[in-house]
C-alpha cells in the first residue's frame, strides 16, 4: 500500500471512528435531558448553499429542504474526515502508525472554533452562540464535545494502529 493511500485510508477510519465517539457521548448528553442541536439544521443550512444562502437569521425558522437530516448527518462525518486528516497532515504517518493522545486532544480541542466561528452565526446563533440565552454554557458544551472529539480520534488511531 502506498503511503498516500494508507493516509487516506487511516485519516478515513480515524475520522469516522472519533465522530462516533463523539456521538456516542452526544446521545449520552440527551439521553440526561442536554439539548443538541438535530443534525437537519446542518443539513439545511448545506442545502441552502447551492442558492447562494450561507447565513440565516435563525436556522430554526428556514423553511425545511428535502433530505435535510441525511445531509446533515453525512455534512458531520465529512467533517470528522477532514478534520483526522488535517490531524494526519499534521502530525504525519508516523504519528498514525504510532499515536498518542496530545496531538489527538488539541486537534479536537483546535476544531471547536469551526462552530464557535463559523457555523453559529451561519446557523444564527451568534459568534460562540452570543445571539442564544445561554451563550456560556453553548460554548462550553461545543468545547466538552469537541474534546471527546479528540479524544476519539486518538481511540480511533489507536485501534486503526
Amino acid at each position: 500500500m502506498s503511503q498516500v493511500t494508507e493516509i487516506v485510508l487511516r485519516s478515513s477510519i480515524i475520522g469516522v471512528g472519533a465522530t462516533a465517539v463523539a456521538d456516542q457521548w452526544g446521545f449520552l448528553l440527551k439521553s440526561l435531558g442536554v439539548p443538541m442541536l438535530d443534525f437537519a439544521y446542518r443539513g439545511r443550512w448545506v442545502g441552502y448553499m447551492p442558492e447562494g444562502r450561507w447565513f440565516h437569521a435563525r436556522i430554526a425558522e428556514t423553511a425545511p429542504v428535502k433530505g435535510e437530516r441525511y445531509l446533515g448527518w453525512g455534512l458531520h462525518y465529512a467533517i470528522g474526515i477532514a478534520f483526522a486528516a488535517l490531524l494526519v497532515s499534521i502530525f504525519g504517518p508516523e504519528w498514525v502508525r504510532h499515536p498518542t493522545l496530545l496531538p489527538a486532544l488539541s486537534i479536537g480541542v483546535a476544531t471547536v472554533a469551526a462552530p464557535l466561528f463559523i457555523m453559529q452565526p451561519a446557523l444564527g446563533a451568534g459568534i460562540a452562540s452570543s445571539k442564544t440565552p445561554t451563550p456560556l454554557r453553548n460554548t462550553l458544551k461545543s468545547l466538552a464535545n469537541h474534546a471527546v472529539f479528540g479524544l476519539g480520534l486518538y481511540l480511533a488511531a489507536w485501534i486503526a494502529a
